[in-house]
């Protein structure tokens, strides 16, 4: 068996290519407990967001063509999209992404906190479908402390950099005090909670959230001081906003191009600064062809993000070489996880012999034989049951194998080199 990540990232595709391949939410359940259908997946979880997709399993070592063919199949797309901006990370090398993702040095903003708890709600959801094992259990506990470790003896997370962060730095170059704008934040989850953050600490005038569950809108709009209103509701209040800043897991766009225009009529040429921080899109790209329109996606945020990255360059250096290390630590945990079921043959096998041979050599002292003698009978018949199966291997392999086998035989008894002598 092997351990497998199959995935994609905005390294690796455009936002387009990452929409057409995430999971919702609501659909890693049962794409889990399909994907631990397939033959040879023995574990598996997903880890999907608006920047990555990765598929994480125990599997077939040959699988990748498997498992691509079931992502294919999932997404209801050319295996050509998936061949073109996926890669694949197997054993060590998927240690060490795994490790790199938790401490959020591959993601877009360089440490940024979130995707930690996306991996914990991924390995949430894998536990609570059962799909995950022994290996990918340690794996993802062993990525968070090693990620807790990170941010404890570096500085990778000491400076507020961000997607959310990013968008509120973009909106400063057009709004120069917030104090006297409208925001319109669709959606309530974690994205939409910290963009809020940030513009209550730019002072910004009013809030309206929208959000397909009003409970949850209203939930949200009760810490930020703010209005709730249902997704219904957008055409009566899409004019309002001076800012539309957008992050939902819904499938089909929240905002058309035609209800945009209709708010652009009311609101008579004061343009809006509209902010997409989903995958799949919730705002039609088509909004940017309209007058007073500013529509950025999360790709459009890069370059305000490298600005903000020189800080942490130091920190991130640091943790990749703290990296290295913890993932070799778990290198050397799954080989003597690999290794434990011969060691335990092999222990019960030398057991059986010497039970065996001890009661032959009571026997002998029963009959009168001479203890000097009983005991040389142990020495040698143990001696000779223990190696003989390995020097009969050694008599039958041929010349290759034998040299393999000769230079594991070297290793496992402490044996001094031939060449030596």
């Amino acid at each position: 068996m092997a351990l497998i990540t199959l995935g994609l990232s905005h390294h690796t595709a455009p936002v387009e290519a990452r929409g057409r391949l995430a999971f919702t939410e609501s659909e890693v359940p049962a794409a889990l407990t399909r994907l631990c259908g397939l033959t040879g997946v023995r574990e598996a979880a997903i880890l999907s967001t608006c920047n990555r997709t990765e598929i994480v399993t125990i599997a077939e070592p040959d699988d990748e063509l498997r498992l691509k063919d079931w992502w294919r199949r999932e997404r209801q797309v050319e295996l050509a999209l998936i061949e073109q901006h996926s890669f694949i990370h197997r054993d060590h090398s998927a240690v060490l992404h795994a490790l790199r993702v938790a401490a959020g040095l591959d993601s877009l903003v360089v440490g940024e906190p979130q995707i930690l708890g996306q991996m914990k709600q991924a390995y949430a959801t894998a536990v609570s479908e059962k799909t995950l094992g022994p290996v990918l259990t340690r794996l993802f506990q062993h990525s968070f402390a090693v990620a807790k470790k990170v941010r404890t003896d570096t500085e990778i997370g000491a400076h507020p950099v961000s997607a959310a962060y990013a968008a509120v730095q973009i909106a400063k170059r057009i709004f120069t005090d917030f104090s006297k704008q409208t925001a319109l934040l669709i959606g309530a989850g974690e994205t939409i909670r910290l963009f809020a953050r940030h513009l209550r600490g730019q002072g910004i005038g009013r809030v309206i959230v929208a959000n397909r569950s009003i409970e949850n809108a209203q939930k949200l709009a009760r810490e930020l001081g703010a209005f709730a209103i249902a997704l219904d509701d957008l055409p009566a209040h899409l004019a309002e906003a001076d800012l539309v800043v957008s992050s939902t897991a819904a499938r089909n766009l929240i905002v058309s191009r035609t209800l945009m225009e209709a708010a652009l009529a009311k609101r008579r040429r004061k343009p809006v600064f509209l902010i997409d921080l989903a995958v799949p899109a919730d705002l039609d790209p088509k909004i940017r062809e309209l007058p007073d329109c500013y529509l950025y996606t999360v790709d459009d945020l890069k370059s305000v993000i490298a600005e903000n990255l020189k800080a942490r360059e130091v920190a991130a250096e640091q943790a990749e070489a703290m990296l290295v290390d913890h993932a070799a630590e778990f290198g050397r945990w799954l080989e003597s996880r690999d290794a434990a079921p011969t060691i335990r043959a092999l222990r019960s096998q030398a057991r059986g012999y010497r039970d065996e041979v001890l009661d032959k050599a009571r026997r002998k002292l029963a009959a009168g034989e001479p203890a000097e003698v009983v005991m040389q009978f142990v020495a040698d018949t143990l001696a000779n049951k223990l190696l003989h199966a390995p020097s009969a291997a050694l008599k039958r392999a041929d010349s290759v194998e034998q040299a393999l086998l000769l230079n594991a035989a070297q290793t496992l008894f402490d044996l001094p080199d031939p060449s030596d002598n």
